[in-house]
């Protein structure tokens, strides 16, 4: 039976509203309501769903950026608790890597590219030749090593996010997560990111949680996929029978709303 990677059950993540008056009371509001996820190891799960409803919630709450108002999450068969310390959680970032949709924003520009993707390795204590597995890692994406000197704003947005994509590898994790990280992509550099997650998948052994608005990419990279609204799952299972033949109406009318680009 395959390992189940993540786990997460009953998990509720409530935000606080500030009273409008002094004696009035605070109001709460539903971000994520009662979700239970399971992402096996070496599966590629989408996560689609309309904004607002829950999708980066989710992935915060399986990353131990954020802590659950109830519920759990597991990593590899381990409890994740978002409020110990950044040394406690090593082991967790370790295991993960994320990707988010801007790319140039998650870079800083006031550190060279060998820098910025190396920086997970310095932070975690991984040990070895780290500037040779920077190098390594460039290449692996499609840059050339000698281009660890150069900084952010000498890149094109697609080189930027494969970047950020070798960053997100460069510790060897277990988990890839994306956030949207196709979507601020024009249609040609989207294919060339979405032909190079594949491969990094195969080459890496990874799994991915992938967060997307285009059901075409959801289609091309995902073997699963979870529809969100208001907080909660409606429907998941493959991604083919789930895209094809919904079961029920909101994903019927999600799919119909959002334009479809071929990543082709």
């Amino acid at each position: 039976m395959t390992e189940t990677l993540i786990r997460g059950r009953a998990l509720t993540r409530r935000f606080r509203a500030s009273a409008r008056g002094l004696f009035e009371r605070p109001t709460f509001t539903t971000a994520l309501d009662d979700a239970d996820i399971d992402v096996r190891a070496g599966s590629a799960v989408g996560i689609i769903g309309e904004s607002g409803s829950g999708k980066s919630t989710l992935i915060r709450l399986l990353l131990g950026l954020d802590t659950p108002t109830s519920g759990s999450v597991e990593v590899a068969g381990r409890a994740v608790d978002a409020r110990a310390s950044a040394r406690d959680l090593h082991w967790l970032r370790q295991q993960t890597g994320i990707v988010f949709q801007d790319p140039y924003a998650s870079l800083d520009p006031r550190m060279n590219i060998g820098r910025t993707v190396g920086e997970p390795l310095w932070a975690l204590g991984i040990p070895g030749d780290r500037r040779a597995r920077v190098g390594e890692v460039l290449s692996q994406v499609g840059l050339a090593p000698d281009m660890a000197a150069r900084y952010p704003h000498e890149f094109s947005g697609g080189q930027r996010q494969r970047i950020a994509l070798a960053r997100a590898i460069v510790h060897r994790p277990r988990i890839l997560v994306g956030d949207e990280p196709l979507s601020a992509l024009d249609v040609t550099v989207r294919a060339q990111i979405l032909e190079l997650l594949r491969d990094l998948r195969r080459t890496e052994q990874l799994t991915l949680v992938m967060v997307s608005h285009d059901i075409g990419v959801v289609q091309n990279l995902c073997d699963e996929v979870i529809v969100m609204a208001e907080g909660r799952i409606v429907e998941e299972g493959p991604t083919e029978k789930v895209l094809l033949q919904p079961q029920v109406s909101y994903t019927r009318r999600l799919l119909a709303s959002i334009p479809i680009i071929d990543p082709r």
